[in-house]
């Protein structure tokens, strides 16, 4: 597993159990409609969502605000979401595209503290929403991402291919693993994979399911 070797503080285990949706692997058991795909520029997201046949338009939540998770980006699904996401200093939540990220990104530090998390289903007919989504962190090794971006260029699809920066890849990768951590300690579902033809893997720290993440973590 390369995305090991990019991000040691990451536990990565293959998922026990799999099934098969229009050619790509999922875990068993997970609902279609549940899939969101994230990750940095040009680790693959269209991709995966074009072959699981899903929303073909991007979406965007920003994790540092209260109720995110019933946003109307995220009604149709799979789909592909971009992430805001808190940092220390920073009033308002960056993405990894926006300029003040692309600018400062070598001293910007999240801030998981302000990352906020559903509640947990406390009444028998409330929506379990930390159960409601699974996420897909496509996470490639850097050098693959870098090369995927540099042929992108030629086709000057994507503004953000105009400058390409093997560190700066690195530390997109490093971060997104980061928060894919911290959403599956939270309860959240999971999943990582390198490549979009990969078979996903699952972060494997012992605190609950083996395919789906923990389960029963309190509300913080």
């Amino acid at each position: 597993m390369e995305l090991a070797k990019t991000c040691p503080f990451l536990p990565l285990a293959p998922v026990g159990e799999l099934e098969t949706i229009r050619g790509i692997a999922i875990a068993k058991g997970l609902h279609f409609g549940q899939i969101l795909v994230t990750g940095p520029p040009g680790a693959g997201k269209s991709t995966l969502v074009q072959r699981l046949g899903g929303w073909p338009e991007e979406g965007y939540i920003d994790l540092g605000i209260k109720g995110w998770w019933r946003a109307r980006a995220l009604a149709l699904r799979p789909r592909e979401i971009h992430l805001g996401l808190p940092f220390v200093g920073q009033p308002a939540s960056l993405s990894i595209v926006d300029a003040e990220w692309l600018a400062h990104w070598r001293t910007l530090r999240l801030d998981l503290a302000r990352i906020r998390l559903p509640p947990v289903k406390r009444h028998f007919y409330s929506t379990n929403w930390r159960r409601c989504y699974a996420f897909e962190f496509v996470l490639p090794p850097p050098p693959v991402i870098a090369a995927a971006r540099t042929a992108r260029a030629q086709r000057g699809t994507h503004p953000i291919d105009q400058s390409i920066d093997p560190e700066q890849i690195a530390a997109q990768v490093e971060l997104y693993a980061r928060v894919a951590l911290h959403l599956h300690r939270q309860g959240m579902i999971v999943h990582l994979r390198e490549r979009v033809a990969d078979p996903p893997l699952r972060i494997d720290d012992h605190t609950g399911d083996p395919d789906h993440g923990p389960i029963d973590i309190p509300f913080q």
